[in-house]
């Protein structure tokens, strides 16, 4: 199942996306979509509603250097254990939306991730059970300041401004995440291409590790790291990442 939230003609509902391209229908569930849906019995073409970020994550957790080659790339070593850092709920962009090049950074770089929805409250999880507090998977790109990220010593700054977590286009539910491809584009060439088998510390691994810092709430994010090939971003460009599965996540580039 593909789970989205959607804006119409009424406002903003969550939805179940069936078909493809502008000929699926659009299925408007009732309140939200952990556990089995409630669908209201309105429905829509695809062409007659946009796309906004599937979830409003209470909080999002992203994973630093958690593919071998992009650790080097970046000068460093894999940690042994995961390395958690955290990125505001209101940096959540929706799909097609602007990224916003903050003045006072002079290079903002992509980075292509595949996202982990919980579908559940959950503390202290083992690994052997993660999978089973999983919703589902989407997209995100873990925008960042990296002239701030190396300045200032730690990542907060440089991973928190409005518009720096674009996701979607919407959460698949029905996904073997541990190889799947993971492609980032910038107007049209490939940038990064890799596959989630690379990753050092593995999903399950990671909710482990992640639940036995905080509780997991339902719509908690995680981002499980981003291949080698990240790069610098600039207005009017457009980035857009693929993972198989689920889809591509476009947005443009905008100076602030």
């Amino acid at each position: 199942m593909r789970l989205a939230r959607i804006a119409h003609a009424d406002g903003i509902s969550f939805a179940s996306i069936e078909g493809d391209a502008d000929d699926a229908q659009v299925l408007e569930i009732a309140e939200h979509p952990f556990g089995e849906p409630n669908f209201t019995g309105r429905r829509w073409q695809m062409s007659d509603v946009r796309l906004v970020a599937p979830i409003l994550p209470p909080k999002v957790i992203a994973v630093g250097r958690n593919y071998a080659a992009h650790a080097a790339e970046s000068g460093s070593e894999v940690p042994d254990e995961p390395e958690i850092f955290m990125k505001p709920s209101t940096s959540v962009l929706s799909p097609n939306m602007p990224i916003k090049l903050p003045p006072s950074s002079a290079r903002v770089d992509y980075e292509g991730e595949l996202a982990v929805v919980i579908g559940q409250p959950v503390r202290n999880v083992p690994a052997s059970k993660a999978p089973a507090v999983v919703r589902g998977y989407t997209i995100a790109n873990d925008v960042t300041a990296r002239d701030q990220q190396r300045s200032d010593g730690q990542w907060t700054r440089a991973k928190s401004y409005d518009t720096f977590c674009p996701m979607g286009p919407w959460i698949e539910t029905d996904l073997d995440p541990s190889d799947l491809q993971i492609r980032t584009t910038v107007d049209g060439d490939v940038k990064q291409n890799a596959r989630t088998s690379a990753l050092v510390h593995k999903i399950p691994d990671l909710i482990a590790f992640v639940s036995a810092v905080m509780t997991l709430l339902p719509g908690d994010m995680i981002l499980t790291g981003t291949p080698e090939g990240v790069g610098p971003l600039g207005s009017g460009q457009e980035v857009s990442v693929t993972v198989d599965g689920i889809g591509t996540l476009t947005n443009p580039v905008q100076g602030e």
